[in-house]
């Protein structure tokens, strides 16, 4: 269910199985994880991640949910994989976002939606405790009280909301949303990669409240170092887009 390209310096992952609206089963999530692994010695610069069909993602595949040992639920590495990933990851929202699926958006550095598309997380309906670190994300990102509304109240939230409440950084009508997800990936390739992948890690950092200063004075010191700064100083001087090889 899960197709993955990498062309040039962007990779694409969409979930492809509409009829369960993208419900990841154990075998898809290690197999995205495996795909981002797989990208991370590559010279990608940006990540799309979508689906096919009236939804995102749902979440972990209810069918798997009574099977097994989730003390160490799989969606877990995933989304820490997604949000760790050293190129920023755009989520380009086709349709509503559920669940697990909330964690794996949440995950991503930016978040694209459509008209229409809604969220819901429905744990507290199903008796079940949502991974502490989704959780976790869920307040970094959006803030304690509306993590309390997500999670404790079950609520289900229209795009309008969405979008006030910091869920959503776009909104685009359904046939805008390839061109919107590519033209942000296309910003990013165009950017330094040192530059960028640094300060994505030491935000991430900060945001978890585990800021590894000395770790990111050297990478503030390696880009001043490096051929991309000269490059781009050279570039304003000349009056001319920069290009940028991550050295």
């Amino acid at each position: 269910m899960i197709n993955a390209t990498l062309e040039g310096h962007i990779g694409r992952i969409t979930l492809n199985r509409p009829e369960a609206h993208n419900a990841l089963t154990k075998a898809a999530m290690g197999e995205m994880q495996a795909t981002l692994e797989g990208w991370a010695d590559s010279d990608i610069r940006a990540v799309i991640i979508t689906g096919v069909g009236r939804s995102f993602c749902a979440g972990a595949s209810l069918d798997e949910l009574g099977d097994g040992d989730w003390d160490t639920n799989p969606l877990t590495p995933l989304c820490a994989a997604v949000e760790g990933f050293k190129a920023p990851v755009i989520a380009a929202l086709n349709g509503g976002v559920y669940g697990g699926g909330v964690d794996l958006a949440l995950a991503c550095d930016f978040r694209i939606g459509v008209q229409g598309m809604k969220m819901f997380v429905p744990p507290a309906k199903l008796g079940i405790h949502y991974e502490p670190e989704g959780i976790a994300r869920a307040v970094q990102r959006l803030g304690a009280q509306m993590a309390r509304r997500v999670f404790l109240l079950a609520e289900k939230f229209e795009v309008e909301a969405l979008l006030a409440h910091g869920f959503l950084d776009d909104l685009v009508t359904p046939d805008r949303l390839e061109a919107c997800a590519l033209a942000r990936a296309e910003t990013l390739t165009s950017l330094a990669p040192m530059a960028v992948q640094g300060m994505k890690k030491t935000i991430l950092e900060i945001s978890q409240n585990k800021l590894d200063l000395a770790a990111a004075k050297a990478r503030v010191r390696t880009c001043f170092a490096s051929d991309d700064h000269a490059e781009g100083l050279k570039a304003i001087r000349e009056k001319r887009p920069p290009r940028f090889f991550g050295s």
